[in-house]
């Protein structure tokens, strides 16, 4: 029996093997947490470039997208993701108090949080995207979620359901750790290049 390198079906599998191999490189990359930036911005990169007619070699171009996006991405992380961060962990102390304010205070931080969470997806993708400085990303970041509101909640649904899958049925961890992150952000990469062209072109 001879196999056909160019079949359909090999290349299919050689693509989704691709893609398992992505996802767990980019989960080990965001265990130190300080790298969670670049491996997402690098993330971003590979996968918008082949969602454009399948172009790059996602495996072989992350480390050198790992190691350009750095900087840029780890500042931004900080400005973004922590406050995110510091948000949602408060709004977990205002709800587990009886008092309205409490309440009304917690919805906010919550709000804030899911805000700023967005702004910092936006602005991984235009590390992996643009060749910005700093601050204009940063001011581009967040902007977008406002201008852009039913494309964002296109960029968060995939996080959001991820996450909640996980809490109600737990085994499907393994399906977030196989192909959960790759195929996610291949997915929102379509959105991304959507928003930029209409707004950051």
């Amino acid at each position: 029996m001879r196999i056909d390198p160019d079949s359909r079906t090999l290349g299919g599998f050689s693509t989704f093997l691709t893609f398992v191999a992505l996802n767990l490189l980019y989960i080990v990359l965001c265990l130190p947490i300080v790298t969670i930036g670049a491996a997402t911005s690098a993330l971003y990169e590979v996968t918008i470039r082949y969602s454009d007619d399948e172009s790059g070699r996602p495996l072989k171009d992350f480390f050198p997208a790992f190691r350009t996006n750095f900087g840029r991405a780890t500042v931004l992380m900080l400005c973004l993701l922590a406050p995110a961060a510091l948000l949602g962990f408060s709004s977990v102390f205002w709800f587990a108090h009886p008092a309205l304010f409490a309440g009304v205070a917690g919805v906010v931080a919550v709000i804030g949080a899911v805000y700023l969470f967005a702004a910092f997806l936006y602005a991984m993708a235009q590390v992996a995207y643009f060749r910005n400085t700093v601050g204009q990303t940063l001011k581009n970041a967040l902007l977008l979620p406002a201008a852009e509101p039913v494309r964002t909640l296109g960029v968060l649904i995939i996080p959001v359901t991820a996450v909640a899958m996980m809490i109600l049925f737990p085994p499907a961890a393994i399906l977030v750790g196989t192909i959960g992150f790759s195929v996610g952000a291949y997915a929102t990469a379509f959105l991304f290049r959507n928003v930029f062209t209409r707004h950051l072109a």
